[in-house]
């Protein structure tokens, strides 16, 4: 009798241990893959000046979720690239950051598709603007 005890709970044992090793596979992206998706080069169409220009947003490779903007604001080639972070489809600027001697900025964007939805605030000296933008992957 007691060799029969021992039998079943031998197999549950067993059983517990096989599906021990089994987890279930993460499906979530890595920081990396999520930036990739904002690599590239972006058509801007600005609200508060009603221009259309060039960004190029490449990989901070420093940085798993990092990027940089250049020509961010239409500050021109010249300017200190603008830095961001990927979280998702989200991007948002370091903050406080200088890209020219006097031009600061703030904002975040959102990924959808082929377009990125900004809203950033653009600050030369006392005087702050307001602007959305929206760009599109060229």
């Amino acid at each position: 009798m007691k060799k029969m005890n021992k039998i079943p709970a031998l197999a549950m044992l067993l059983i517990i241990i096989a599906f021990s090793g089994c987890a279930k596979e993460s499906d979530t992206t890595t920081d990396t893959a999520n930036r990739d998706a904002f690599i590239g080069t972006w058509m801007v169409s600005e609200t508060w000046t009603k221009l259309s220009y060039e960004v190029k947003i490449y990989a901070d490779p420093n940085s798993s979720n990092g990027v940089f903007i250049s020509n961010f604001g239409n500050a021109g080639v010249d300017s200190t690239p603008a830095g961001a972070e990927v979280n998702g489809n989200s991007i948002v600027l370091d903050a406080n950051q200088y890209i020219s001697v006097e031009l600061k900025i703030n904002g975040s964007g959102t990924l959808s598709g082929t377009k990125i939805n900004w809203s950033y605030t653009l600050e030369y000296g006392a005087n702050v603007i307001q602007a959305v933008a929206v760009y599109t992957k060229v």
